[in-house]
């Protein structure tokens, strides 16, 4: 696993609810699965970017428990595989980018990751959709809480 700290971090997170409606129901690119042990969740979009606007979405990212020493595998649709994306690590609040693994280009399940691979117990795994698309700087985001046993 490659973590590096990345030289910007990922805006919009975690969104009050003055701008979180923005996205006025227009759908999203689809939903980012994690697996860990016998655990299956879906998380969908924080942002995302539609027709060349970008949108926020009002979600809450799934909380998962999980077990020291366990096996993270997140599955991503493929317009994300294609156009290329990273895990970012980031603290139990949202706000603090711990790191980031750079994912494989053309990859649509990505199970490089253990769940004692981040120091602090409560974390967010955020699957962020590459740079460069029709809104520049702006990508996709998907987080999913973990909060390992034992922390």
């Amino acid at each position: 696993m490659v973590v590096r700290t990345p030289a910007v971090a990922l805006l919009a997170l975690a969104l009050p609810a003055s701008l979180a409606g923005c996205a006025g129901g227009t759908e999203g690119p689809g939903n980012v699965r994690a697996e860990t042990g016998v655990q299956d969740v879906t998380a969908r979009p924080t942002q995302y970017c539609v027709d060349g606007e970008p949108q926020l979405y009002e979600t809450t990212p799934p909380i998962v428990e999980v077990s020291p020493d366990t096996a993270i595998s997140l599955t991503v649709p493929e317009v994300i595989a294609e156009r290329g994306w990273q895990v970012q690590v980031f603290d139990d609040q949202l706000q603090e980018v711990l790191g980031e693994v750079d994912v494989p280009e053309g990859t649509t399940t990505f199970d490089g990751i253990n769940s004692s691979d981040v120091v602090p117990p409560a974390f967010y795994l955020v699957v962020v959709e590459d740079k460069g698309g029709d809104c520049g700087e702006w990508t996709g985001a998907w987080p999913v809480g973990f909060l390992r046993a034992g922390g």
